[in-house]
């Protein structure tokens, strides 16, 4: 199957970035290189695009649709260590740094990769396939308390506790293997009036999975710190996120960068001593217009969030 996804805010990624011909710039998540292969029209032959995914199908198809570019580096891995890929390639500084949070659209329509609540597969889930652990991991071992606490947070799912009682209670008959049978499982714990309203039942509870399986929150804080750490003075950090938990993390720890003064509030001036590090240059996040929802519907529920660092 091809690896194919439509680049979400492309535009307004490309302005944000603000690009320079010789810069450095980082795509943390290449996937099919859309962004990316506007970010490295833009370059001379002087300047470098480092592109990062842990999906190796990702990179197959970047490589091949990069193939007449030569300032490419491609980096199997994720962008958590994106401090130590830097320094490998001994680079001190870059000029712009992208990260689309977003599950591409391969990821979802490839039945076998287990994202898709619409596609019966192996429970998997797995971005990274040289990792050993998926989502039958979670549904099968974890405990009825975890389980719930994931879908809960994670999904902001409010019959969190009794799918996880539903899938703990099934699992005793034999392991749960598919996403159907996980589908299945989510609609008989959700009551049948609520069920006909609003999205997909297992919506909530599949995005809890895929993140708790990826650790994609977690490493949204550190990422983001040691990103701006490599960040040249004017450089710009651009950040597409797809739910409010993703984009709560960005929101509050760009804030925390632009305003990073712990003293209370009583105090006439600062004496902590800390400086801002960047400007944020988005306040509100930036949404995709009317008509590109129309034409790409997964962008709905995009932000695009920025920074300058100072």
């Amino acid at each position: 199957m091809e690896f194919k996804h439509v680049s979400v805010l492309l535009n307004e990624c490309i302005e944000a970035l603000d690009i320079k011909g010789n810069g450095i710039y980082v795509d943390c998540t290449l996937g099919g290189a859309g962004h990316s292969s506007h970010i490295v029209s833009h370059l001379s032959k002087d300047g470098m695009l480092i592109g990062i995914d842990q999906d190796n199908d990702a990179l197959k198809a970047a490589k091949e649709r990069l193939k007449d570019f030569e300032n490419v580096k491609y980096v199997h891995n994720n962008f958590y260590n994106i401090e130590s890929i830097l320094n490998e390639l001994d680079i001190d500084k870059v000029d712009g740094i992208l990260a689309d949070l977003g599950v591409s659209s391969y990821q979802l329509d490839e039945a076998s990769r287990g994202f898709s609540y619409m596609k019966d597969a192996p429970l998997d889930m797995r971005m990274d396939r040289d990792n050993d652990f998926s989502a039958y991991e979670i549904i099968n071992n974890y405990s009825e308390d975890e389980i719930a606490k994931i879908i809960k947070n994670y999904g902001e799912e409010r019959f969190a506790k009794r799918i996880a009682n539903f899938i703990v209670n099934r699992r005793t008959e034999k392991p749960i293997e598919t996403t159907f049978e996980l589908v299945d499982i989510i609609k008989a714990a959700i009551p049948a009036k609520m069920r006909r309203d609003g999205p997909h039942p297992a919506k909530r509870t599949f995005q809890a999975i895929r993140i708790e399986v990826n650790s994609e929150l977690k490493i949204l804080n550190k990422t983001i710190e040691d990103g701006v750490n490599k960040l040249n003075k004017g450089g710009r950090m651009a950040i597409i996120t797809f739910h409010s938990l993703e984009d709560r993390i960005v929101k509050l720890k760009f804030r925390e960068l632009e305003n990073p003064c712990t003293c209370p509030r009583e105090f006439p001036i600062c004496a902590c001593g800390k400086v801002p590090i960047v400007k944020v240059i988005s306040k509100k996040g930036i949404a995709p217009t009317e008509n590109e929802i129309e034409e790409n519907p997964r962008s709905r529920s995009a932000k695009l969030r920025i920074i300058e660092k100072l």
